[in-house]
């Protein structure tokens, strides 16, 4: 009735309702702003103010949904193209952060007419690149950003200093444009009492040029130095803080990566920023995956993927869902394959923008892992990942389908190009690879010394998998030379290591290893096993109420209802054998 009543009246009966509501709502702020909006047709700078007041609120809160309607309405009202033109910019800003593209790019092209002065317009180029880069093409939203950066020069040094950081960021993902672009020649070398955001984001800059180059002894140099910078000086920055966890990626620096990726998530969260929550959930996944929490890899891709589908972008999902293909096919699941023809549709039909070729690596990978006992096929696949991070964590893989294939020549070339890392960022976890490849490449006698200094790198590393296939392969080496007593410690250390990780199709060959060295391999745990029966979901609730969150406070984190926490809850308690909070809580578990 009401809905009828209301279209029903003409416009000016509708603006007078809105006008008396407006006047008798002076306790509430937000309606009064509205009902004033809907009460005129023309500028008015009360409403506008009014407006104004409503989108600051909503913005600090989180609401950036509620804080982009109204910068949108009061850039309708606003008579200044100026003032309007940064309305707008703000509106698509807003619309961004709640993870609304098509509604961001939109308000952003409606704002370039108006948006003239260089810092605004400096500001609003970045963005349409973000947007650009991240829903449609990576080289178009890549040739905005120097745009930008050349627009901002000499207006504002710290913002040109960071797109100049960014433009060599998206270069080293593969990013071209049809001009020349120099990002160094973009800014000054910065002063030594310069605001360390700006020093930082100048080492940024040369890391990811060395990172083109494959130069690693410049790229790890570089990037050391911008860590110490904003470790001493945290920065909560929106470009410069999502580009020191993709350095610490590009040079392996696992714990870093790990740490900068879980502060970008909880500011996100707190921000309700939701495109960020999305973002650091699929890059701290790299991460994940190397150390072996695969458990929180999959909660991770299965929070982002509703997400991203919620955006309106379908491709989007690629990248979590692609994510969730590489977990299952990681743990010898056959729901990978059902995944990957979803990564291939969302490729096939929808643009995916800059995780593109890390979706790419991503199901080479995968489909590597699942073809393992085609050494042909897995070759196949895995020598096509292109992505140089990717390639190191897949390595192990294909030395291992390499030496079964009979194509040792591959393997040294993956090998050459690992020694250069190694040598490069004098990282444990690179050495202990290298010298594992060199292991498998040796001869009898030289091999054990090989696995040797492998092992003893990796206890210098995080990467549990990596270490894990370090003790299979060096026990199965000790097998074939009949030292079968040797052989047990390591392929027994190799088949707890896989079967805590879950890493079923590895624990197998362990165990069969293992039966074959004479020993009978041991019963898994039976929390491992039901703690790993978890699905991604139902992991991340029982870790957040293991934290004593109520249901309401762990669907606040996962931006979902109380309802559908509680659901998860009861099927883990089901899967558990537990009945409460408390004994879900005193389990000894590894979520």
């Amino acid at each position: 009735m009401r809905s009828t009543v209301y279209r029903a009246a003409t416009s000016a009966q509708r603006r007078a309702a809105h006008r008396v509501l407006a006047e008798v709502l002076t306790g509430d702020p937000e309606r009064r702003a509205w009902h004033l909006a809907a009460a005129t047709d023309r500028p008015d700078e009360n409403v506008v103010a009014a407006l104004d007041g409503v989108a600051e609120r909503a913005a600090a809160r989180g609401g950036h949904e509620a804080a982009a309607a109204a910068w949108a309405r009061a850039a309708e009202l606003t008579a200044d193209g100026g003032a309007r033109g940064q309305r707008l910019y703000l509106a698509a800003s807003s619309a961004w952060l709640g993870a609304h593209p098509s509604r961001a790019s939109a308000l952003a092209n409606a704002a370039r007419a108006d948006v003239t002065d260089p810092l605004p317009r400096a500001q609003l180029l970045a963005l349409q690149g973000q947007i650009e880069w991240n829903t449609h093409s990576l080289n178009d939203g890549y040739d905005l950003i120097p745009q930008a950066a050349e627009v901002a020069s000499g207006v504002d040094t710290a913002l040109t200093a960071q797109l100049a950081m960014l433009a060599a960021s998206l270069a080293a993902f593969g990013a071209r444009s049809p001009r020349a672009v120099n990002p160094t020649a973009l800014v000054a070398r910065p002063t030594p009492d310069a605001p360390s955001r700006v020093r930082a984001a100048r080492y940024l800059l040369h890391g990811f040029q060395a990172v083109v180059r494959s130069d690693w002894t410049a790229a790890a140099e570089d990037f050391q130095s911008a860590f110490v910078l904003t470790d001493a000086d945290p920065v909560g920055d929106h470009l410069l803080q999502p580009n020191l966890g993709i350095a610490a990626m590009l040079i392996d620096d696992d714990e870093r990566g790990l740490r900068l990726h879980e502060q970008q998530l909880t500011t996100a969260r707190r921000a309700g920023a939701l495109n960020m929550v999305e973002h650091a959930l699929t890059r701290g996944f790299h991460f994940q995956i190397a150390t072996g929490a695969w458990s929180k890899a999959a909660g991770a891709a299965a929070e982002a993927l509703p997400l991203a589908a919620g955006t309106g972008h379908p491709g989007l999902t690629a990248l979590p869902t692609a994510q969730l293909a590489l977990i299952a096919a990681l743990r010898g699941d056959d729901a990978a394959d059902r995944h990957w023809e979803r990564v291939t549709e969302i490729r096939k039909n929808h643009p995916v923008g800059i995780s593109d070729s890390l979706v790419a690596d991503l199901a080479l990978w995968g489909r590597g892992l699942r073809a393992a006992a085609q050494p042909t096929t897995a070759l196949h696949h895995l020598e096509q990942i292109e992505g140089p991070a990717w390639r190191r964590l897949a390595a192990l893989d294909l030395f291992d389908a390499a030496v079964r294939g009979d194509r040792p020549d591959l393997a040294y070339a993956w090998l050459t190009e690992l020694e250069r890392f190694a040598a490069g960022t004098g990282l444990p976890a690179a050495t202990a690879v290298v010298e594992h490849g060199r292991a498998l490449l040796a001869d009898d006698g030289d091999a054990e010394t090989h696995f040797q200094r492998a092992l003893a790198a990796h206890a210098d590393s995080r990467r549990l998998p990596d270490r894990a296939r370090t003790h299979l392969a060096f026990g199965e080496h000790l097998r074939r030379s009949r030292r079968r007593v040797d052989a047990r410690e390591h392929l027994r250390t190799a088949l707890a290591l896989f079967e805590d990780l879950g890493a079923t199709p590895w624990a197998e060959r362990a165990a069969q290893q293992l039966r074959a060295s004479g020993e009978t391999a041991r019963r898994r745990d039976a929390t491992t096993a039901t703690a790993t029966a978890l699905t991604p979901q139902e992991c991340q609730v029982a870790a957040l109420v293991r934290q004593g969150l109520s249901n309401r406070d762990v669907a606040a984190q996962l931006f979902v209802s109380s309802r559908t926490v509680e659901f998860h809850l009861r099927n883990c308690y089901s899967k558990l054998g537990v009945s409460s909070r408390a004994e879900l809580t005193a389990l000894p578990l590894d979520l």
